[in-house]
């Protein structure tokens, strides 16, 4: 892993390349290394990193910050296995306009990922290849996993429920 010291020094190589605002915070904290990036050059960063050796995106996971804003959040974890080294990258985005770019073209690993983070929290990945639910009915409303979704939220049709949720008596 980085240690603190390594940490700003990629902080430093990425404002240096990209400029003085792409890195907002960084965080070294339980032997994590934690990078805060903007929204707008998530793309770049997550190309750079691989630069550096961090070649496997292992995940991609939605947060809601609520009531904070930005309220919606997408974090990117990064492995550089020659070094058993990870990284992980923040971003957040305003809950009116949870717009990201799909990092799906250079790390094909994002596309399901990115599809689960659309579905549960709203965030739309621009030229996403395929973006469309991937948990829920294609017509439901809503996004469950937003902290302001209703507790116990609404019946989904599925095939073991569909007579008892529709109300029919077969």
């Amino acid at each position: 892993m980085p240690d603190a010291t390594g940490l700003e020094l990629i902080a430093q190589e990425l404002r240096e390349a990209e400029g003085p605002d792409v890195v907002t915070d960084t965080l070294f904290f339980r032997n994590r290394a934690t990078l805060s990036v903007q929204a707008a050059s998530i793309r770049q960063v997550l190309a750079h990193l691989r630069e550096q050796g961090y070649a496997f995106l292992a995940s991609v996971h939605g947060v809601d910050y609520y009531p904070h804003e930005p309220r919606l959040g997408v974090h990117y974890e990064l492995l550089d296995m020659s070094r058993v080294d990870r990284i992980t990258v923040k971003l957040r985005v305003a809950s009116q306009e949870p717009e990201v770019e799909s990092v799906t073209e250079d790390w094909p690993t994002a596309n399901h990922q990115e599809r689960e983070v659309y579905d549960m929290f709203g965030v739309v990945f621009r030229g996403h290849p395929d973006l469309r639910r991937i948990l829920m009915p294609e017509d439901y409303e809503g996004h469950p996993q937003r902290r302001d979704f209703p507790v116990g939220g609404e019946p989904v049709i599925s095939t073991f429920n569909e007579a008892e949720t529709l109300g029919s008596s077969e």
